[in-house]
């Protein structure tokens, strides 16, 4: 994949990129959205195996980048025929706040609409992340379930999530 939208472009990850994706990853404060406020603890060779076995057509590593710099990365992961869930993370922090996540997740969003033929797009996300909620929200997601308590983060505090959907008739395109 490799998408692009004025300075703004999402590429396939490369084994290149496994040492980026070990220091993002085992950064406690990037990863603590996501139950991991201590870091993943997997390294650059890990990773560089599990970008190895990335296929089009059943789960992508993605790399954000902004002015030819990495930022973030994005991921998706085939569920069904018809339904691919997704992911992001803006890991740069001084990137925050200017948007570019409506508009990479619309790029993103389009292309598994449009060049992959996906009919709904799934995510989740952290109850607490009120930021992402509200750009997901923007971007035409519903609400399918809160899941109260429904898992522990490394630390062994109950967290929630919300489940979000969306079909490509409610889908607001950013990136136009």
């Amino acid at each position: 994949m490799l998408l692009q939208f004025k300075n703004l472009t999402i590429r396939n990850a490369t084994v290149k990129d496994a040492d980026l994706l070990s220091s993002w990853w085992n950064d406690g404060k990037i990863m603590a959205h996501a139950g991991f406020p201590n870091g993943t603890g997997e390294m650059a060779d890990e990773i560089a195996e599990k970008i190895k076995r990335d296929t089009d057509e059943d789960r992508r590593r993605l790399i954000v980048e902004l002015d030819k710099r990495p930022i973030g990365e994005m991921s998706y992961s085939r569920e069904s025929e018809a339904t691919v869930e997704i992911g992001i993370k803006i890991c740069d922090f001084s990137e925050h706040d200017k948007g570019y996540g409506k508009i990479l997740l619309s790029m993103l969003i389009f292309s598994l609409f449009e060049d992959m033929g996906y009919k709904k797009v799934i995510l989740d996300t952290n109850v607490n992340n009120k930021r992402a909620q509200h750009v997901y929200e923007e971007l035409g997601f519903r609400k399918v379930q809160v899941r109260e308590n429904s898992w522990r983060n490394q630390l062994g505090e109950l967290q929630s999530s919300i489940d979000y959907e969306m079909y490509r008739e409610y889908f607001v395109n950013f990136a136009k």
